[in-house]
Order: C-alpha cells, then structure tokens, then sequence
C-alpha cells in the first residue's frame, strides 16, 4: 500500500467515525441505518464493514477512540493527586469536561453505552469504559488503604454508586438541553455537587 493509498484509508475511516458518532447521537444506535452513516460519510457501506466489522463494531470504535485518550490524561492527573479521593475528584472532573466540549459523544457514553441491543440482547461494553471502571476500582481501593474512604464498603459498590451519580447528573443536563427544559446541571454545580457526595464518604 502506497502513502496516498493509507492517507486515503485513514480519511475514509475517520469519516465514518465522524459520521456515525453525529447520527448515533441524533437518532438513536438502533434508528440509524448503515446506509445512512456511509452516505453521510461520502463512503459506502462496503467500507464500514471492512474496518469496522457493522454497526456495532463502529460504535465501539467511537467509544474507544474516545476514552483512550482520556484514560491516558486521567493517568497523569492520578500521578499528582495527593490521595484517592483527591484522584477520583480530578478524574470526575476531567470527565465532565471533555463530555462540556463533546455533546454528541457524551449522549453516546450515557444512552447507547452499556445497554443490551439488538434481538441476540448483546451487550455493549467498550474496552475503553473497562480500562476506566478498573482504574476507578483502583482509585478506590486506594482511598480505603490511605484513609480518605471509608472500608466498611465493598469498592465495587462505592463505584457504582459514584458513577451513576456523575452520569445521573450529567444525563439529565443533556435531556433538559434537548428538550428546551429548565437546566440547573452545570459543569460547576456537577462538580460541587459529586465533590459534596465524595467527601461525605471519608
């Protein structure tokens, strides 16, 4: 393959990417045809299946596109923060703004994310989330070792139960922005309030 021929393969793919992140986030994973995403990306569907296997392997690549390079970031944040309640606080709110400055791909995280699809009820779960639930399982424990949370409390449910108040908040931000409603969910009042929930855990 000459260098014309990756850049064009490269431009093709990321294409598709773009496209299909656009249309999954405005209409729905399951209401958006492979048809539609090729058209949008001025590519065929042809195209889509051989570098993405389907639809379900696009959406995957959408995700881990996307939390890699926050996971590497949120690394680095860990490094400097003084425990583990100081690094999951830093993390939450790298979180919060990457979703600020990417709607689409923050509807995607919270609505089309670890949800069973399709009639063989697959379940979708990207690499990128894994590698993001076992650090934030990591940072926990962390916590618990250096006395900035409290033991008595399996590490899997303390993050379950902070994940699903950061996503809780921030989905409900995304709904009252798509539905014209009132919005009190701003990125400084997510941040106070998760702060808030955290530190009650010491």
């Amino acid at each position: 393959m000459t260098s014309q021929d990756a850049d064009l393969t490269l431009t093709s793919r990321g294409r598709l990417l773009t496209a299909g992140k656009t249309l999954f986030s405005l209409n729905g994973y399951e209401a958006t045809s492979t048809a539609a995403i090729a058209r949008e990306a001025g590519s065929s569907e042809s195209q889509l299946i051989r570098y993405f296997g389907g639809k379900a392997g696009l959406l995957e690549a959408i995700f881990n596109e996307s939390w890699n390079p926050l996971n590497e970031t949120i690394e680095q944040h860990i490094k400097a923060a003084e425990h583990g309640r100081d690094a999951i606080l830093r993390i939450l709110s790298l979180v919060i703004d990457a979703f600020s400055l990417d709607h689409d791909i923050a509807f995607l995280f919270l609505f089309e994310g670890r949800r069973m699809r399709g009639t063989t009820h697959e379940i979708v779960i990207s690499k990128g989330f894994q590698n993001f639930w076992e650090l934030l399982g990591t940072l926990i424990r962390r916590g618990q070792e250096d006395g900035s949370f409290r033991k008595d409390v399996d590490p899997m449910v303390l993050g379950s139960a902070m994940l699903g108040a950061a996503e809780g908040m921030i989905r409900d931000r995304i709904l009252a922005e798509r539905t014209g409603g009132r919005n009190p969910f701003d990125d400084a009042a997510i941040k106070a309030t998760f702060a808030t929930m955290v530190n009650a855990l010491t």
